[in-house]
């Protein structure tokens, strides 16, 4: 799996066996292989909407797919692996509107990774769901259900990549016990603080470390609550996004709003102060969006911005009554969730399980999800 901060590739050699909606699972390895740093930049350029010739797209599919396969080669050296689950990287994502229907591109070449790993593959993921009239996205929140499980109340799963995106699951007993698995991408996580931070930097920072660099600065609650009553933040789920509405035009926007602010307070612009605010807000768009459902026991939190302190700090003040806590407590490690998830995907396509909610991506029906490609 390859996210939407386009930083690498988790990788997982997961068993699993039992029935398919609650599978006996265990991960046998875990692996992550950084992108080089020119085909990391190109990611999230086209991810932004930069041009590129026919000839680029080719050659960064390619390279998308050759760091792929040496990522399951590096997790899975022995090559015990009976099936390869692929995600591939999204470079643009469009959720449906009105008349329109959705559509979701995951580069990647399924037919050349089978060859490079001599293995069938499940890719093209997301397809399915966006042409029975669903989001293609959130997938995961199936996969939580099956994985993680439930409690007694509701639980809370959140994954903080580049987005934020959240999985509801109902309790296992009480009145709420027949609802449905929920699950919606909230909204930045790391995009916007990533890119000010390269910005702020000069290019010599990827991401704020442990959010060190925001900590020394004042969180603006004005900006930040203005910032939530947005569109995309006050639209019911199901709803999804990526790069294309929160990457680089969208900060330049809020860093603009920051200045200005700035600018009539009579006070200096400090870029600490600006990558407190962003990483406030994407604690905050979480917080608002548990306020408007039923509120979780606990929140688990994975994904690479649960290493950041100071997002987590900010969850932790703004989830009233919800334990926050990270998702390793359960075995599964920061960068194992999403990986682990896409390998029961392509388990649940060998066994012909459905692998999406209609609850969640607004699918008219559950479907099986991918499609298989054999080594030539």
């Amino acid at each position: 799996m390859s996210g939407t901060s386009a930083d690498g590739v988790d990788a997982v050699l997961a068993h699993f066996q039992g029935r398919a909606s609650r599978p006996r699972w265990q991960i046998l390895a875990s692996h992550f292989r950084p992108y080089p740093a020119d085909l990391r930049d190109q990611l999230v350029a086209a991810g932004q909407g930069t041009p590129l010739a026919s000839g680029a797209w080719l050659e960064l599919a390619e390279a998308v797919t050759e760091e792929q396969a040496a990522a399951a080669r590096a997790c899975d050296p022995l090559g015990r692996a009976s099936l390869v689950g692929c995600h591939g990287q999204t470079v643009w994502h469009r959720p449906p509107s009105g008349p329109r229907r959705g559509a979701s591109w995951q580069l990647l070449q399924a037919p050349l990774l089978a060859q490079l790993l001599q293995r069938p593959v499940v890719a093209d993921f997301r397809a399915a769901d966006l042409a029975l009239g669903g989001q293609g996205a959130p997938l995961v929140p199936p996969a939580d259900e099956a994985l993680v499980g439930r409690v007694a109340g509701w639980r809370a799963l959140l994954n903080l990549g580049g987005i934020a995106n959240l999985t509801l699951l109902p309790p296992a007993c009480g009145p709420d016990r027949h609802q449905p698995v929920r699950g919606w991408d909230c909204g930045p996580a790391n995009t916007l603080i990533d890119l000010a931070v390269q910005r702020f930097s000069q290019g010599r920072q990827a991401y704020d470390a442990d959010g060190r660099w925001a900590e020394q600065g004042q969180v603006d609650e004005t900006l930040i609550s203005r910032w939530l009553q947005e569109a995309y933040f006050t639209g019911a789920p199901p709803k999804s996004t990526g790069r294309e509405l929160f990457g680089g035009a969208d900060l330049e926007r809020r860093l603009a709003d920051w200045q200005a602010k700035a600018n009539a307070e009579g006070r200096a612009a400090e870029p600490a102060d600006a990558l407190a605010t962003l990483t406030a807000f994407s604690a905050a768009v979480v917080a608002q969006d548990l306020d408007h459902g039923p509120r979780p026991l606990e929140l688990l939190v994975a994904g690479g911005g649960s290493r950041n302190r100071m997002l987590l700090e900010q969850l932790r003040r703004r989830c009233h009554g919800t334990a926050v806590r990270p998702l390793s407590a359960l075995g599964i490690a920061d960068n194992a969730r999403e990986a682990l998830a896409f390998a029961l995907l392509a388990w649940w396509h060998a066994q012909g399980h459905p692998g999406n909610a209609p609850s969640v991506t607004g699918a008219r029906r559950a479907c099986v999800l991918g499609v298989r490609v054999e080594p030539a």
